[in-house]
Order: structure tokens, then C-alpha cells, then sequence
């Protein structure tokens, strides 16, 4: 399997540091990335973070627009410029910078939530609240327009 799934919740330590779940490592690993690429994401109140699959990613995102226009310049300032790059030592533990904290509200435990290409890292709070948002709106997409009926395996079984 690839790509980062699952999710897992750890404590900060009293030096300020988290161990990234065993299978995010595997896939970072698998990835070809050094470390950990972070960017907070103020208005979920989480932090994106990956590898090679998460930056290019972004890259494409950002090169849809003008290379010289503002909007390339605000995005690749929020995406790229804002960003951090982690160290993840010997025992697998990263420390988040007190940017990246601040801007997701952490303080003694972190969720580590996979989303195939990258993974969040949450509050167990803002998690749970995020997770019971996603649910309700999975489930109102799977009322909406052509999606198949209530049946678990989408085969219009009801």
C-alpha cells in the first residue's frame, strides 16, 4: 500500500517532540524525502505536511498561474514561502516550531491523520470536530445528485 492512510494520536514530550506514526515514515522514506514538509493551514486550524508527492503537488498548483502575476506570488508566498522543513531524528520524533503550533493550536498530544499524499496533523479536539464535519458531508454527497443509492458497496442496493 501506498500513500499515507489511518490515523494515529501521540504525545509532545517535555523537549517539545512527537513521534511521526511508523507508517508515515515508511512512506516518506518510500517518498525519497529527508525529513518533513510542513505548511499551516490557518483556516482548517491543522498543518499539511509530506514529502516529494506533497510538493509537487504544490508546484503544480502554483504553476497554473503567470509566473510574474500576483496571484503566483500570494500563493507561492502562503504555500512555499511559509512552509518549514523538519527534521525527523534518530527515534522517529519531529519537534514542531512554535509557528506551526501556534497556527493549529497545539499543545501536549498531535492526530496524525493520512489523506493519501500528504497527512494532517491535528488537535485531537479540532480532529474529532474536522472528522464529524467530513462524515456529515461525505454522507450529504452520497444523497446528491447521481450518486449511487444507500447501499455500503455503492451498487444501489437499498
Amino acid at each position: 500500500m501506498s500513500g499515507f492512510v489511518g490515523h494515529f494520536t501521540n504525545r509532545i514530550d517535555a523537549k517539545g517532540r512527537v513521534s511521526v506514526p511508523a507508517p508515515f515514515r515508511a512512506e516518506l522514506a518510500r517518498d525519497g524525502y529527508d525529513g518533513l514538509f510542513c505548511i499551516a493551514v490557518p483556516d482548517l486550524g491543522t498543518i499539511d505536511a509530506g514529502g516529494n508527492a506533497l510538493r509537487e503537488t504544490l508546484d503544480r498548483h502554483i504553476a497554473q498561474f503567470e509566473p510574474l502575476s500576483f496571484d503566483h506570488n500570494y500563493l507561492s508566498t502562503a504555500l512555499l514561502g511559509l512552509s518549514e522543513q523538519l527534521r525527523i531524528d534518530a527515534d522517529g520524533r519531529i519537534s514542531l516550531t512554535d509557528t506551526l503550533k501556534e497556527a493549529a493550536g497545539i499543545d501536549a498530544q498531535v492526530t496524525f491523520v493520512g489523506q493519501g499524499f500528504k497527512f494532517q496533523i491535528w488537535t485531537p479536539e479540532r480532529f474529532a470536530e474536522h472528522r464529524a464535519e467530513a462524515l456529515r458531508r461525505v454522507q450529504s454527497l452520497r444523497r446528491g445528485a447521481g450518486a449511487p443509492s444507500s447501499g455500503p458497496d455503492g451498487g444501489g442496493h437499498t
